[in-house]
């Protein structure tokens, strides 16, 4: 494939203006949701400053990848059984063009198969789905590789729906499989390969080809369904060596980003070997310090970046002032910010100590899965009905600023393809905010 006469006319539109960022992936340019955007609209709504909103063909949990003019969107179509892959053009949200990559909508009535977010390096687009399909297009919309890493690897071992997230990091791409290590059945379904030896690993992808790069087995001596794990990798510089941080199991570890080889590893949070505490958020690092939530209403734990071998936490939350079970945190100018998905609060944490500076509860009745996002000097969080909420970041305290309803007419909490489980996404001047029926762009 030749990229080069179309690259530069991507590099010119997102360098057109100084503040602004793209977002390549799950969470964001830095991979700590946040973005370096400033300028954005301080009052919205609905109505309000909307640019376009672009119906969505079904639900998804998954989050857009923004790259100057394009915006990649990885949709469900319930009317169809099909999963979809599609790009709008990012200044008047026409579809540019649109495909059926799979069947399948749901496994569970908990969510769908359209739960990983796409990824995109500025020359192909990245969509992977609960089915384990993975397909890569370029920006025209021809499609340049597929796989199906359950028929290549094994089918995937986790009771609920697979919902990790590919992420592209130095000319890799990256999939992470925390499952189950022995075959079973869940709702007449066969998960897990009878056949294998239903390892948990991390997988390095050559962008450009699919082929694998390496494979690297992640062992833990976790039980049952506290093997899965629906984070994502996360990957962070620190004293100039390309670090990866792998979430679940009962554990967090750290391992060189280039060969996978495992640095160091927490001890377990669960000691008890509890076999139900399935780990929903990916790690964050900042200021030296990698954070991990453990599950079901536990605490959050601070670990240092420079350890080795087994390493105990360097601090230990309390987990009614700071905790999540689904919500992966934000770290923006400085401080962690955890949302806690159950008691719909938001903790502002310092780094290094472990120190909750505030903690403010948001004016909700429902959950707030969607990982917090940081930009402009704010925090933008949104509940299960689609309620969007505009905090004010730092230290001086919990203050919500703007609060404007994106949810679909008919909405309940208790209706898994209506409610709003994807995070704000933060990219050229705009926002973008996904109800299940629209995606909507948001700009001055």
């Amino acid at each position: 494939m030749k990229y080069s006469r179309i690259i530069p006319v991507w590099l010119f539109a997102t360098c057109a203006t100084l503040s602004a960022a793209n977002w390549p992936g799950f969470r964001g340019p830095n991979q700590d949701g946040s973005s370096p955007e400033t300028g954005l609209p301080e009052k919205f709504s609905k109505t309000d400053g909307i640019k376009w909103a672009a119906d969505m063909p079904g639900p998804a949990a998954s989050v857009p990848a923004v790259w100057g003019d394009y915006v990649f969107v990885s949709s469900s179509n319930p009317a169809t059984q099909k999963l979809m892959a599609m790009c709008l053009d990012a200044k008047t949200g026409k579809v540019r063009w649109s495909h059926e990559v799979t069947d399948g909508y749901q496994h569970d009535d908990r969510s769908n198969l359209a739960s990983p977010s796409p990824c995109t390096d500025g020359q192909l687009a990245y969509f992977f789905y609960g089915t384990s399909v993975l397909v890569a297009y370029d920006f025209t919309g021809k499609e340049v590789w597929k796989r199906d890493l359950g028929k290549d690897y094994g089918n995937f071992g986790t009771q609920w729906t697979y919902s990790s997230s590919p992420v592209l990091d130095n000319e890799r791409l990256y999939i992470q499989v925390l499952q189950r290590n022995q075959a079973f059945e869940f709702h007449g379904l066969q998960k897990g390969d009878p056949n294998g030896k239903n390892e948990s690993y991390i997988l390095a992808l050559e962008p450009k080809t699919g082929k694998e790069i390496w494979r690297q087995v992640r062992p833990s001596d976790a039980q049952a369904e506290s093997l899965e794990a629906f984070s994502t990798p996360v990957f962070h510089t620190h004293n100039g060596r390309r670090l990866m941080l792998i979430s679940g199991g009962d554990t967090l570890t750290c391992h060189d980003a280039g060969s996978g080889k495992e640095l160091w590893r927490m001890v377990s949070y669960n000691p008890s070997r509890i076999g139900h505490w399935r780990h929903v958020p990916s790690p964050v690092a900042g200021d030296g310090i990698a954070l991990l939530c453990a599950p079901k209403k536990e605490p959050v734990y601070g670990l240092k970046l420079d350890a080795s071998g087994t390493v105990e936490p360097t601090w230990t939350s309390e987990s009614k002032e700071a905790s999540s079970d689904v919500s992966t945190p934000l770290f923006y100018q400085g401080n962690f910010y955890v949302l806690d998905s159950d008691r719909k609060a938001l903790a502002c944490v310092e780094p290094k100590t472990g120190k909750v500076l505030w903690r403010g509860e948001f004016p909700t009745r429902v959950k707030m899965e969607a990982s917090p996002t940081g930009a402009d000097g704010k925090i933008y969080a949104i509940d299960f009905m689609g309620n969007v909420f505009v905090v004010k970041a730092g230290t001086a305290g919990f203050e919500i600023v703007h609060q404007a309803t994106f949810g679909q007419e008919g909405a309940t909490a208790t209706n898994n393809d209506k409610i709003c489980r994807a995070c704000v996404v933060v990219a050229n001047g705009n926002l973008y905010i996904r109800a299940q029926d629209r995606l909507y762009c948001v700009g001055k």
